[in-house]
């Protein structure tokens, strides 16, 4: 009985480990910062060894990063043209929430993913 309970706790641990990854498909919600237009779109988490690749396709511009975490946070940097970032994230049930801000800005965006 031992070994079935140790068995189906390492089998809920590598499942809420899965879940919990942030690699995956996302739509995304956001506000721009210091209260500013709501936005949407698309982000993709792809792992790349330690760090992970992250793209936003948010109303017909991209944004591309590079992410740092595991399952309970996400930090990344990114960039689009001559606009630069970084962003945080934590965990949230079926997704992450976080905040982010421009290069030398003085206000955060918010921002919500789901899985897709």
């Amino acid at each position: 009985m031992r070994k079935v309970m140790t068995l189906a706790a390492a089998m809920l641990f590598a499942a809420t480990a899965a879940i919990a990854d942030p690699a995956g498909e996302y739509r995304v919600e956001g506000t721009n910062p210091g209260g500013g237009s709501a936005y949407r779109g698309t982000v993709s988490v792809t792992k790349t060894g330690e760090t992970y690749r992250v793209v936003w396709e948010i109303q017909g511009q991209r944004y591309v990063g590079t992410g740092i975490g595991n399952k309970d946070f996400l930090a990344v940097s990114y960039r689009s043209g001559n606009e630069t970032g970084l962003a945080l994230y934590g965990e949230e049930a079926g997704g992450w929430v976080g905040v982010w801000a421009y290069q030398g800005g003085r206000n955060v965006g918010a921002e919500r993913w789901r899985r897709q």
